[in-house]
């Protein structure tokens, strides 16, 4: 555009509100044909709106990175600096923000079309004042007009973000940071429009829609705010005055203070800038008096960078980019990412291979340019352009590639982040698309990710209205003032409270609750609100409750941790220790204080109903118990047996009835097991008690009976545990299951084993085990020397493998617990038994992982070790069978045992064990395991 060099060059210089866009603007359109260049899309597409609105659609061009609105009969150009088409011939242009010519990262591009751009019939430059000593030596036919400001820009000190002015906006330096004061204004005052450079048009001018229109009384912006954006903002506060600006982070220079606090005050009205009390830091007296006075320092230099290099090799341009300036208040352009880009692709021997000639270092050096909209840094961004490469360096990129990465963003899940990342990835195909000769059916492809960013931009805005937008608060605080009274509140089907449509809380069973994050001044609204119209809306819940059926109730750990009753996922109360096991008491909730009369006394009512009707479905096995011990046909052993299973929840350890047991004889045994007692050789249960609804109502009645928080039970389905752990030994029997070291099993399943075991010694003294069944159980072969041990065996040192395959039962998961008793030749029988296992034989006992599956019936398992047990049994209660001094034990003599325990007895364990005599063992094994 040299040839218009003769053309008059106006300066426009002044601070912020002076109009100078507006003055522009009015050139442009009075002009045959005209551009201007701007610091920011979002900027040019405001400018662009607004021209098109005066000269129409089709006549009017718009010019960025990523986006180009260009007719074919174009006379008016809106473009960003670094797209303005400088080789047009046009009536007017102009530059707006001349002064960042002194921007490091930026500066080369405006300086250079502050020395090219030049209209036909007239060129005007749009700056601060201080660009004036640049002007003048640089343009030194320029004609420089001072534009005043049109009202007075004050400092109003440090604020509370709470106590901000309506009509302010917050300005932070980070995309965090921004997030964060919104965050809290939604939570102070409604919420708060967000507005960043990153987003698209459509985007942030839905986002100041919101601020102009008044739904929200604050904005949060980064830096963007300062460049032109045209709003109503009467107070600006820093959020912080410091920013990271690529390199390191400093302190925000004042020429930067003043473009933002500027934006503050609109034409004739008076503006206020100040920073967060606590958070901004503090201006100085010098900051506050040179941004009120709009007295700057004077710029010294302006960067510059050779804007038409040559292109003779890569060394050749690369040295021109990087080539000093002759005049001396130009300074080099620090390299800037386009230039970091081509110097990496340079050192690529594949990239450089397909870079011949001039135009195809123009076409390399047009790849480098592509804008870093990821904000992902030289280095990646250097090997996305290299992929790039591979298809420019040879041609055009292929539609179907181009289209599968469209396809590929087209995705409107996600947060506020993830959309903005998509956005920006989406600018990147735009810009792409947008190239004259990058991609195959470029048309197509334009429109398509402008579609895209369309769609992901409402999407953005819907999750920053969401996300940062509080209408409740809004209806609450602005339209309906603090008067209760006027508020409308009904009551949604899932419990939601609401108020004229917005949600205030909810109610939850008969406990309202204010909605999360509401400030103390808004609960106390919302509480009052709630509770004018709640009355009527509790009496209706009751009546609800009284006829709802089981299915709605629950027994869950409440608030506090103790086993409550539950209606809808609402607490109704919780239980207390009553007369028995079997009576708990049920204490309503203080939720349920807000009804009186018939209305609390219906809900009582149902509660305890429902507590007695479970209790009587899952703890049958405890009541056939209760009813069995006040039996006049039941004999007395059998009764005292069946009260001691009944107040232990209808499972108990061997050792702790062993008494009971032991008074029995063989009628009244069989009578015990005719009404569903089950003897095994370490737990004596009823055979309904090992159920999983027993084992959870019996763990947590007796939870309320210990007045203990209700403990977390297995899976159903879990007969093995390796890693649960249980509070204590009451609580796994409770749970139904045995501790063998680290690991648990089922009550039900250890008797199965203690079985197998004496079915496999049958009469012998020793024996032989197949590993098979406990393995398939997941049991850990140091957990079965345990189990063994426990019910009075003892594992010889000596094993011999199996010389077959083994066949293994079929796996018992799923099983319904096993009514397994001992035979009745069992010397089990008179095993004391104990639930924990000493902590010594615990420590030895390391864990092994349980098998991951079970084998079928016809399945069959590599050979394993097959470990040889002996009988040595434990001594009944009550009877001392240590022998002091040393020696042999008495024989044992028991109905129908006598032999087989005589062939086991004392004298084979002392040679077997040591020296130690039988009875001294027995007694030995009591005190380890904890049974003495």
């Amino acid at each position: 555009m040299a040839e218009f060099d003769t053309s008059p060059i106006t300066a426009v210089l002044g601070p912020t509100n002076t109009g100078k866009t507006h003055l522009a603007v009015e050139r442009l359109t009075a002009h045959s044909s005209g551009m201007i260049g701007f610091p920011l899309r979002l900027l040019a597409r405001e400018v662009y709106d607004r021209v098109v609105a005066m000269k129409g659609e089709s006549r009017v061009a718009l010019i960025t990175g990523e986006e180009k609105i260009e007719p074919p009969d174009a006379r008016w150009y809106l473009c960003t600096a670094e797209s303005m088409p400088l080789d047009k011939q046009l009536g007017f242009v102009a530059l707006d923000e001349a002064q960042l010519g002194a921007d490091p990262e930026r500066g080369h591009v405006f300086t250079d079309r502050l020395l090219r751009a030049r209209g036909r019939e007239e060129t005007m430059i749009l700056g601060s004042d201080m660009l004036r000593p640049m002007i003048r030596h640089l343009l030194p036919e320029a004609e420089i007009v001072t534009r005043p400001r049109f009202s007075t820009l004050s400092y109003a000190g440090s604020k509370k973000l709470s106590r901000l002015p309506r009509r302010s906006a917050i300005v932070a330096f980070s995309v965090e940071g921004v997030y964060a004061v919104a965050e809290m204004l939604r939570r102070f005052a409604g919420g708060a429009a967000v507005v960043m450079g990153a987003l698209s048009p459509s985007t942030r001018n839905a986002q100041v829609r919101m601020f102009q229109e008044g739904e929200v009384d604050y904005l949060v912006a980064t830096d963007a705010i300062g460049m032109g954006l045209n709003l109503d903002v009467r107070h600006v506060a820093f959020a912080s005055l410091h920013k990271f600006d690529g390199h390191r982070r400093r302190r925000l220079t004042v020429p930067e203070m003043a473009q933002i606090a500027g934006r503050a005050g609109r034409h004739q009205t008076d503006g206020t800038f100040g920073v967060l009390a606590g958070e901004g830091g503090e201006f100085t007296p010098e900051e506050i008096e040179a941004i009120e006075e709009h007295r700057f320092k004077p710029l010294r230099n302006l960067y510059w960078r050779e804007s038409d290099p040559r292109f003779t090799d890569i060394a050749t341009l690369i040295g021109d980019l990087e080539s000093k300036p002759r005049d001396a208040v130009l300074k080099a352009a620090p390299e800037a990412i386009d230039l970091a880009v081509l110097k990496r692709l340079a050192d690529s021997g594949e990239v450089m291979a397909s870079a011949r000639g001039q135009a195809g270092l123009r076409r390399l050096w047009a790849a480098a340019s592509l804008p870093d909209f990821r904000q992902v840094g030289p280095d990646h961004h250097a090997r996305f352009v290299a992929r790039l490469w591979t298809y420019l360096g040879v041609g055009v990129m292929p539609r179907t590639l181009v289209a599968q990465e469209i396809a590929r963003l087209d995705d409107m899940r996600g947060d506020v982040e993830a959309l903005a990342q998509k956005i920006a990835a989406t600018r990147t195909w735009s810009y792409i698309a947008h190239r004259p000769d990058w991609v195959e059916d470029r048309a197509e492809m334009a429109t398509r990710t402008r579609e895209l960013e369309q769609k992901l931009s409402d999407a953005l805005h819907d999750r920053l209205r969401q996300r940062f937008v509080d209408r409740r608060t809004s209806v609450l605080l602005r339209k309906l003032g603090k008067d209760a009274a006027l508020l409308p509140v009904s009551l949604d089907e899932s419990g939601m409270v609401l108020v004229d449509g917005e949600e205030i809380g909810t109610l939850n069973g008969f406990r309202f609750a204010p909605v999360p994050g509401a400030r103390a001044g808004e609960s106390r609204l919302l509480l009052a609100a709630a509770e004018r119209h709640l009355g009527g809306l509790m009496t209706q819940k009751a009546g609800e409750l009284a006829q709802s059926g089981d299915e709605d109730f629950t027994l869950e750990a409440g608030g506090s941790g103790h086993p409550a009753i539950l209606w809808r996922g609402g607490e109704l109360g919780v239980l207390e220790p009553g007369k028995t096991l079997l009576q708990p008491a049920f204490r309503s909730a203080k939720a349920l204080g807000c009804l009186e009369g018939a209305d609390l006394a219906a809900v009582v009512e149902r509660a305890e109903t429902w507590l007695a009707a479970r209790i009587e479905k899952h703890l049958g096995g405890v009541t056939a118990l209760l009813a069995l011990s006040q039996s006049v046909h039941a004999p007395g052993p059998v009764r005292a047996l069946a009260i001691q299973l009944a107040e232990q929840g209808g499972v108990a350890a061997r050792a702790e009835v062993a008494g009971a047991v032991h008074a029995l004889d063989k009628d009244q045994r069989a009578a015990a097991r005719k009404a569903g007692i089950v003897f095994g050789a370490l737990d004596i249960y009823h055979h309904l008690a090992l159920k999983p609804g027993a084992a959870r109502w019996r763990s947590a009645l007796d939870a309320v009976m210990t007045g203990k928080p209700m403990p977390e039970l297995p899976p159903e389905s879990a007969v093995h545990l390796s890693d649960w752990r249980f509070a204590n030994a009451r609580d796994c029997r409770n749970a139904g299951y045995r501790r063998f070291g680290t690991e648990h099993l089922r009550i039900d399943l250890v008797e199965r084993l203690a079985k197998k075991a004496h079915e496999a010694r049958g009469k012998d003294r020793d024996f032989d085990i197949d590993l098979a069944l406990p393995t398939s159980l997941g049991l850990s072969e140091k957990a079965f020397d345990l189990l063994m041990r426990d019910a009075g065996f003892h594992r010889l040192p000596s094993a011999r493998p199996v010389e077959a395959t083994a066949k293994v039962p079929a796996p018992v998961a799923d099983e319904e617990p096993a009514a397994v008793e001992a035979p009745e030749t069992d010397p089990a029988a008179s095993v004391t038994g104990g639930d924990e296992v000493d902590a010594a034989d615990g420590a030895a006992a390391s864990e092994t992982p349980p098998a991951t599956e079970a084998a079928s019936p016809s399945s069959e398992t590599p050979a394993c070790p097959v470990p040889r047990y002996r009988w040595v049994g434990l001594p009944k209660p009550g009877r001392d069978h240590a022998r002091k001094g040393g020696g042999a034990g008495p024989k044992h003599h028991e109905k129908g045992r006598g032999k087989g325990l005589e062939n086991g007895g004392p004298k084979a364990s002392a040679s077997a064990g040591g020296s130690a005599p039988q009875g001294a063992l027995a007694e030995q094994l009591a005190r380890l395991t904890g049974r003495s």
